[in-house]
C-alpha cells in the first residue's frame, strides 16, 4: 500500500507541476513584450543606477547640486534657460551641434527619475535640423551609451524606444510640438515600492 500511495503522490506532484507551468506559460503569453521585458529584468535583481555625467539614481538633492557644481567649475555644464534645467553642450555627439537639458525628479529627496530633452541649435533655421534627424542622432547616442533599444507602441506617444536594465528604464521618443527628443530615465524599483500602476506602463 505504501508504494501505491507513493506512486499516487508522485503522480499528483508531477501533474501539479505541469499545471503550474501551463498556467505560467499562459500568463507570460498574455503579457506584452514590454511587460515581459520589465518582469525579466526586475526578477534578475540587477541594480543599474548610473545615468550620465556621474549622476546616479539615489543621489540626494544636496549630492546632486554639489556634483553639478563640480561639473560647472570644470565648464562641462551650465545653467539652462530660466535656470530651470542643467544644460550640457553636445558638440561632437550629434551630426549638428546641440544641447541636452535635464533636471531630476526626487522621491524622498532622492533621484528616481531623470527627464532629458535634446535639441539642435540650428532649429528652426536649418532644414537639416529636423525632428527625424535629431531622433536618429539621439537614438544612436543612447545605443552607444547603453546598448540596444526595443521599439514599443505607446497609445499617446506613438512609437517609442525602450531599454530596461534591471531597475533602470530608459524611454526615447520625439516631441513634435517642440521639435525636440525626450529621454526619460526611471528607477522602476521606486515605482514598484510605491505600488504605482504606472510601473507597468510604458
Amino acid at each position: 500500500f505504501m508504494n501505491f500511495f507513493q506512486r499516487v503522490a508522485y503522480t499528483m506532484k508531477y501533474f501539479g507541476l505541469i499545471a503550474i507551468i501551463f498556467i505560467l506559460s499562459i500568463n507570460i503569453g498574455c503579457r506584452s513584450e514590454y511587460e515581459q521585458m520589465v518582469a525579466t529584468e526586475l526578477a534578475s535583481g540587477e541594480q543599474y543606477d548610473s545615468l550620465f555625467l556621474g549622476i546616479k539614481f539615489g543621489m540626494t538633492s544636496k549630492e546632486f547640486y554639489a556634483h553639478c557644481w563640480e561639473l560647472n567649475k570644470k565648464e562641462l555644464i551650465k545653467e539652462g534657460p530660466q535656470n530651470m534645467t542643467v544644460e550640457y553642450n553636445l558638440e561632437d555627439e550629434l551630426r549638428q551641434e546641440g544641447h541636452m537639458y535635464f533636471y531630476p525628479d526626487f522621491k524622498d529627496d532622492r533621484i528616481y527619475e531623470m527627464p532629458v530633452t535634446f535639441s539642435y541649435d540650428a532649429f528652426p533655421w536649418s532644414n537639416a535640423a529636423s525632428l527625424d534627424t535629431l531622433h536618429q542622432d539621439v537614438v544612436q547616442l543612447m545605443e552607444e551609451w547603453y546598448g540596444d533599444f526595443t521599439e514599443i507602441s505607446h497609445p499617446e506617444k506613438g512609437s517609442i524606444l525602450v531599454r530596461v536594465d534591471g531597475n533602470r528604464r530608459i524611454r526615447v521618443f520625439g516631441d513634435p510640438r517642440t521639435n525636440r527628443v525626450r529621454v526619460i530615465f526611471t528607477d522602476l524599483n521606486v515605482l514598484l515600492n510605491e505600488e504605482e500602476q504606472e510601473s507597468q506602463e510604458i
